[in-house]
């Protein structure tokens, strides 16, 4: 690993500086780049430069001096927005052995001085040899250049290497020049592999390496510190070596669950003893109830094999009976409730239709509402049109014409009056209705919600006060009630109204004296129907009244606007 290789300290050191903490911090604070095989470099000597690639210990590799150069060169270089490179041919194998028409190109990185060996055929052009170059050393093939010895000028693309001066079969160096304004390193990720010099045998060879860069994880930043007078700043470090197991297979042999074993020991008596004898010259044998036992065929394992796919066979049979018996009784259990239901909803649309059907022959009946009578009107006048035309159609003399029309006018009259009648009676009970509505509002309890969210009814002192009113004067509107059951509900009304001292309370008190009075000479009830209306009216009063009732201020339109 880069951090913890003593050649790589001079050149680690002075790059981390700037990045690991300001001049006037002492601790590190900012994490250094992503670790995706850093290259360092070391100072070079008389002779060249060597250096090392900082990778993961689990897959030690190698990187070419020309290649640890160019990707110094190319990090130090800016992003430019530039055109992509046009696809790279593909990269020959170096492994493969050299052909005649082969030369070994050196490519001098400058001004670095680094090289880069490669055998390329003669007649390669300087495009495609660019392209082979971006792809070994990983720089952006816009800022890669190839010139000769002593020019000043990148060679154009469509030039070869043999109209450069290279010969098959001898070395040829070329200058690569990597312009830093252009040079954009690519991504580690897609560098599948690179190119290391060894010695083998005493002779120099190029091997091509894979990277496998699938285990590389960021490494953690640890922080760090800077001297304050020669302001160099020493990084915290750490190791990939993975560390020691805390407890070895052999110590956790030594735990008391290991050693200990739980057993409980029993013994066994059978209730009888079973044993065999076999016949000998002094003991005789009986052999009465003995039988012959004959074994039967034997059975090889391939009769044992076909008995069991017999078996098998059976079993499917049975097995597949029943599923189709348990699919034949979903279907039928199905088809039964499909056809309930369509029963029972060709039964519900019945009922539906007799329910329309009486209900408007009850609102022709009994007209409640106002679009009820309004349906009469409009019938009555659909009738009497029709009759009239009828009339017309008839061409009757004209004294018969006008009679015929005189009796479709009387007929009509007697239908208008009978609608009247019905207006008078729907009044009188829609008007019933709305005060038990009103009486009923009052008298109902309070319903108040609880923190968990669950509703109570509460009874008030006003919605019992309500409520007792109520009762009262459905006890006034009563028919059919005998003497003394109607002396007895006038008795708790003036007990009710003499609470309070009004005028509506005194005429109260005298319309049930008046009464009880009456009943008490043998009055009949039809003489006293009169009474009895005005009194309920007046105790409906009573029971409106936010005075005597305070429920009954919720039911007013305008509250305040009761006078007594």
């Amino acid at each position: 690993m880069a951090d913890d290789a003593p050649e790589a300290a001079p050149e680690a050191a002075p790059e981390a500086a700037p990045e690991a903490a300001p001049e006037e911090a002492a601790p590190d604070t900012e994490a250094p780049p992503e670790p995706e095989a850093v290259v360092v470099v070391e100072p070079e000597t008389e002779s060249k430069g060597t250096e090392t690639a900082a990778l993961p210990a689990e897959q030690p590799e190698h990187v070419s001096e020309a290649s640890a150069s160019t990707q110094e060169t190319s990090a130090q270089a800016t992003q430019a927005d530039e055109p992509p490179a046009p696809p790279m041919p593909p990269a020959e194998d170096d492994a493969r052995p050299a052909s005649s028409d082969d030369a070994k190109v050196v490519f001098r990185v400058e001004p670095e001085g680094f090289t880069h060996p490669r055998s390329l055929p003669v007649n390669t052009t300087v495009e495609q040899a660019r392209a082979i170059v971006s792809g070994d050393l990983g720089i952006a093939l816009p800022a890669i250049g190839l010139r000769t010895s002593g020019s000043t000028v990148d060679a154009p693309d469509n030039v070869t290497l043999a109209s450069l001066g290279a010969v098959a079969g001898q070395a040829f160096e070329v200058s690569l020049n990597v312009r830093s304004s252009q040079a954009m390193a690519k991504d580690h990720a897609a560098l599948p592999a690179i190119d290391v010099e060894v010695v083998v045998d005493g002779q120099p060879r190029l091997v091509q390496v894979s990277i496998d860069r699938s285990k590389i994880v960021r490494k953690p930043f640890l922080g760090g510190y800077r001297h304050k007078k020669t302001e160099v700043v020493y990084n915290h470090a750490s190791t990939q070596t993975e560390r020691k197991p805390r407890y070895t297979e052999a110590d956790r042999k030594l735990s008391r669950e290991t050693q200990t074993h739980k057993h409980v020991q029993r013994s066994q008596q059978s209730t009888r003893e079973f044993g065999t004898q076999m016949a000998r010259p002094d003991l005789l044998l009986a052999d009465a109830f003995d039988r012959e036992v004959i074994p039967g065929p034997y059975m090889t394992a391939e009769a044992l094999d076909r008995l069991r796919e017999q078996k098998a066979i059976i079993i499917q049979c049975h097995v597949r009976g029943w599923f189709a018996r348990r699919l034949r009784a979903d279907l039928r259990k199905a088809y039964t409730e499909r056809l309930a239901y369509l029963a029972e909803q060709e039964a519900r649309m019945v009922e539906q239709a007799d329910d329309r059907r009486r209900r408007e022959i009850d609102r022709r009946m009994r007209p409640r509402k106002a679009e009820d009578f309004e349906i009469l009107y409009n019938e009555l006048e659909a009738w009497r049109l029709q009759e009239a035309k009828t009339i017309k159609e008839a061409h009757l003399p004209k004294e018969d014409e006008d009679a015929a029309l005189r009796q479709l006018l009387f007929k009509e009259t007697k239908l208008l009056q009978t609608i009247d009648r019905l207006k008078q009676v729907a009044a009188k009970e829609n008007s019933e209705a709305r005060v038990q509505k009103s009486l009923s509002s009052m008298s109902e309890p309070k319903k108040w919600e609880l923190a968990n969210g669950t509703t109570v009814h509460v009874h008030t002192p006003f919605t019992t006060r309500a409520k007792e009113l109520m009762q009262l004067y459905n006890g006034l509107k009563l028919p059919l009630l005998t003497t003394d059951e109607r002396l007895d509900v006038l008795l708790h009304v003036k007990w009710t109204v003499k609470e309070f001292d009004c005028n509506l309370s005194r005429e109260i008190v005298e319309l049930v004296d008046r009464e009880a009075d009456l009943l008490n000479r043998g009055r009949s009830v039809a003489s006293l129907e009169g009474l009895r209306k005005r009194l309920a009216n007046l105790f409906l009063q009573f029971v409106e009244t936010p005075e005597f009732n305070p429920e009954a201020t919720r039911q007013m339109m305008v509250p305040g606007e009761a006078s007594v």
